[in-house]
C-alpha cells in the first residue's frame, strides 16, 4: 500500500509501510538530526546512540509491525523523491464507539520548510478517515514547537486545549497542546484543501 504522490516544494512526498531494510537510512537520519529531534521526543531509557543505532531499528520494526497487526498502530515511512526522509504513525487506534487514535511524525532536517510533514500528515488523515474508519486523530505538540505546530494548522487541525505535564520530554514533565480533527470536518478530504490552497499538487504516478 502507498498513499500520494503529492508535490511539495520539497519533492514528491508519498508514504508507504515502514520496512525492515529502512535500518540504514532511518539510522543515519536519526543520529545526524538529534539537536533537531530530541528535544522534541519522549524521554526513553539509554543514549540517543544507542537507541537510534542500526541495530536498533529491527525490534522497533518489529513492534510496530506487530502493533499494526493487530489493528493498533498504522506505521508509514515518509519517502521524497522515492528517498527515505522520514516516518509517520497513527497509534493508540481504538475502535467501538470511540474509533479514535493519535499521529505524530518526523522528518529529516534536509527537507523541514518544504511541506513534507504537512502533506504526509494529510494523506495519513485521509487514509484513516475513509478506509481506516476512524471518526477522530488527534496530536498533541509542545507549544514551544512552532514548525509542528504550523504543519497542524497547514493540514487542517484545531487547537483543543492545554495537556499539563503530560509528556516526559527531554528530561522532564512537558505541557503539550493537543489538535484534532474529525471525520464530519474534512469535507472532501485535508489532500484536496491542501491542493485547493496551492499548498501541494497532485503528482503523476
Amino acid at each position: 500500500m502507498k498513499l500520494g504522490p503529492l508535490q511539495v516544494a520539497a519533492g514528491t512526498v508519498a508514504l508507504r509501510p515502514i520496512r525492515l531494510r529502512d535500518a540504514g537510512e532511518w539510522s543515519k537520519a536519526r543520529l545526524h538530526d538529534r539537536s533537531h529531534l530530541e528535544k522534541w521526543e519522549p524521554s526513553a531509557p539509554g543514549s540517543w546512540a544507542d537507541r537510534n543505532a542500526f541495530l536498533s531499528w529491527p525490534s522497533q520494526w518489529a513492534a510496530l509491525r506487530s502493533l499494526a497487526r493487530r489493528g493498533q498502530c498504522l506505521p508509514f515511512a515518509i519517502t521524497v523523491d522515492g528517498a527515505f526522509a522520514g516516518q509517520i504513525t497513527v497509534g493508540n487506534v481504538i475502535r467501538a464507539s470511540l474509533r479514535s487514535a493519535w499521529v505524530g511524525y518526523w522528518v529529516s532536517s534536509k527537507i523541514v520548510r518544504g511541506g513534507v510533514a504537512t502533506a504526509a500528515v494529510a494523506l495519513v488523515a485521509d487514509h484513516v478517515f475513509t478506509v481506516g474508519g476512524l471518526h477522530r486523530l488527534e496530536a498533541t505538540v509542545r507549544p514551544e514547537n512552532t514548525p509542528s505546530l504550523r504543519v497542524l494548522a497547514k493540514a487542517g487541525f484545531r487547537e483543543e486545549g492545554l495537556f499539563r505535564r503530560y509528556l516526559d520530554v527531554a528530561g522532564g514533565w512537558r505541557d503539550h497542546l493537543c489538535f484534532a480533527i474529525t471525520s464530519e470536518e474534512i469535507g472532501d478530504g485535508l489532500v484536496p484543501r491542501l491542493v485547493a490552497s496551492g499548498r501541494a499538487e497532485y503528482a503523476d504516478h
